[in-house]
């Protein structure tokens, strides 16, 4: 099964250039080499350079094939701006202007295609970058202001310009944002800035089909509908096995209402096997300085839980869950007046408190119980952010967080047949250094205690580490090496972990193989190419996966045979579209479980992301996850 993207534009151009391809990915590439790269070969530049030129003579001929080498070629050098780990800090840029006043606002907004913040001379060119930004609405200057957390005639407030920065490249819908203070108009007491942001082209989907089956998935998002940036996301499969033979979701968000980075979410989710509608308001520690942050929701949620397995058997056996719940939380956080830690930044101490009330109306087991849980907390974050690119993206700037944050939480269950505490702690750190690259380590635990008796107790342990960039030309090179553990104690027999994709194996899936101790370390190596066909930039990958599981309470979890995957793929994305990551693997699984139909060699498609940054943020006061 393979997902394409759904780009209108795209198929009228696919049959005409299908024998092009490799010469538009090689003559694409060549062009947008550095000028000090290409000293490297001069026999072969001299080649390179009569063959673009050919080509270039042909795309402004009036012929069709011309028309379509000059919609499909970007005969111009793509210059890019160097972010590396060794960059200054983020904030060191504007420290100088703390406290001054913000005497002119500007806000300039660029469309999706053709235009770059780095250089005002760059307009659309070809015909497929006019006629996307035509299809496209322009995000309104009056929503780029409301995401600034500096207002004209205040003063700035320390971290305001670059925090406004942060928060503007995060946005789903910009691919970029850069805020500008003109020296040559600053005074001691005043400044002029002026804000640059560029779109993507925010209406993307993808989709896939499986011959065999005549099963099929269309999903289709839309990031920044009419340029107020509400969110649309909807997702359709269809010719399913059973028991039903299509599924459906979707989602409406409203970010940032009224100034106030509160977002209003709702979600209609219609599978066979799960079944949510929720509503949620929510408020999150947006920045350094926030200071309140929280949520209240309500959810109503359907699903069929896999029971226990034993060794013997060759089906699954699942139970039914059906419960509602109303979910409340705030938080407020103190910035602390000195930090003689070794970081620089002012550390934070946030507090949050937290009620959820779940009601049951099936139950596979006697484990699920009516019950209201309050959950309180207290936690110290210190955060930085460094700038970066071809982490998870394929050239645009990335913000890498560093920092720490520590978390106690303490909670009462006051359930319909038992009650019981909890206690929990949290801890993770992250960290850059210029040789090194980057590490993130987090370790959790929580448990409740009822009558004594540590019961539903989970060891969550992560690290997760990527080397500093290597780079030869236009090739570069990254390495990431994630581990996990999670160990299960007094869990319940239905509560289980398994290693399927995301979860310890990319490609892996098994109905049966579960477990309540689980350890996974993984590897990938990414290798971005100079390569690009109608935009689209190519990265191949290749990645090793090693998973222990034990099963029914065992002991000894190094003392079983690991599952393991081994794959190479390839990954294609473009930056200025909004549809995801598309990734073509082909992976091999030496040890298969027992009982079940499963190849050693498959091809799959993903457009997932395997890794994430995790920020240091505080989020609302919850139970230790166990999944």
């Amino acid at each position: 099964m393979v997902s394409f993207p759904l780009c209108r534009g795209c198929f009228l151009w696919l049959p005409l250039t299908g024998l092009l391809l490799l010469t538009t990915a090689l003559c694409s590439a060549q062009a947008r080499l550095k000028a000090d790269t290409l000293q490297a070969d001069t026999t072969r530049q001299s080649f390179d350079a009569r063959l673009i030129g050919n080509l270039k003579q042909m795309s402004e001929r009036k012929t069709i094939m011309g028309k379509l080498l000059k919609a499909t070629l970007n005969f111009n050098p793509r210059n890019e701006e160097a972010y590396s780990l060794d960059a200054e800090r983020i904030e060191d840029e504007y420290q100088r202007h703390n406290y001054k006043i913000v005497r002119n606002l500007d806000i300039v907004t660029l469309n999706a295609l053709g235009y770059s913040i780095h250089d005002s001379t760059r307009v659309p060119r070809n015909f497929l970058e006019k006629a996307g930004n035509s299809l496209h609405v322009k995000t309104g200057r009056g929503l780029i202001r409301n995401k600034l957390i500096f207002r004209k005639n205040e003063p700035l407030e320390p971290l305001a310009l670059i925090e406004s920065e942060r928060l503007l490249r995060q946005t789903e819908h910009l691919l970029d944002a850069r805020i500008i203070v003109n020296e040559k108009t600053t005074t001691k007491d005043s400044v002029d800035v002026l804000v640059i942001t560029r779109d993507i082209f925010s209406l993307g989907g993808s989709g896939s089909y499986s011959p065999s089956s005549g099963s099929g998935r269309i999903s289709l998002r839309e990031l920044n509908f009419l340029g107020q940036g509400h969110q649309v996301r909807g997702s359709y499969r269809f010719n399913l096995n059973q028991p039903r033979p299509w599924e459906a979701s979707g989602q409406y968000r409203i970010e940032n209402i009224g100034k106030s980075y509160i977002s209003a979410e709702l979600t209609y989710i219609n599978q066979n096997f799960y079944k949510e509608q929720s509503a949620f308001l929510r408020r999150d520690f947006f920045a350094r300085n926030t200071k309140y942050a929280g949520a209240v929701g309500l959810s109503w949620i359907d699903e069929r839980l896999l029971l226990p397995p034993t060794p013997e058997d060759t089906a699954q056996h699942f139970g039914n869950l059906s419960f509602a719940r109303r979910d409340a939380w705030l938080g407020r956080a103190f910035t602390l007046k000195s930090y003689n830690l070794g970081y620089e930044p002012r550390g934070q101490l946030i507090v949050g408190m937290r009620l959820v009330s779940t009601n049951y109306t099936k139950v596979p087991t006697s484990n699920f119980q009516d019950n209201l849980l309050v959950l309180g907390s207290l936690g110290y974050s210190v955060r930085k952010y460094y700038k970066d690119h071809y982490l998870f993206g394929f050239g645009r700037i990335e913000d890498v967080p560093a920092g720490a944050l520590v978390s106690f939480t303490a909670g009462y269950e006051n359930g319909r047949l038992s009650n019981r505490s909890y206690l929990g702690v949290s801890s993770s750190f992250g960290k850059f250094d210029t040789r090194f690259g980057y590490l993130y380590s987090r370790a959790a635990y929580g448990a409740f205690i009822n009558d004594s008796n540590w019961e539903q107790g989970v060891l969550d342990i992560e690290t997760l580490y990527f080397t500093k960039l290597a780079e030869w030309g236009n090739w570069k090179l990254r390495h990431f090496f994630w581990g996990r553990g999670t160990l299960g104690i007094n869990r319940h027999p239905e509560e289980l972990l398994s290693i399927n994709n995301e979860n310890g194996l990319r490609g892996f899936r098994s109905d049966l193989l579960r477990g309540n101790q689980r350890v996974t370390v993984n590897y990938e190596a990414n290798l971005y190419t100079p390569l690009s066909v109608l935009g689209f930039r190519l990265a191949a990958v290749a990645f090793a996966d090693v998973a222990w599981l034990t099963t029914n309470n065992q002991r000894g979890l190094f003392k079983q045979k690991p599952f393991r995957g081994y794959g190479i793929g390839f990954r294609f994305r473009n930056e200025y579209l909004s549809f995801s990551t598309i990734q073509i693997l082909l992976g091999y699984y030496p040890q298969l479980p027992l009982n079940e139909d499963f190849q050693n060699l498959r091809v799959f498609e993903s457009s997932r992301p395997y890794y994430d940054f995790t920020d240091f943020r505080f989020t609302r006061p919850g139970v230790a996850d166990f999944r």
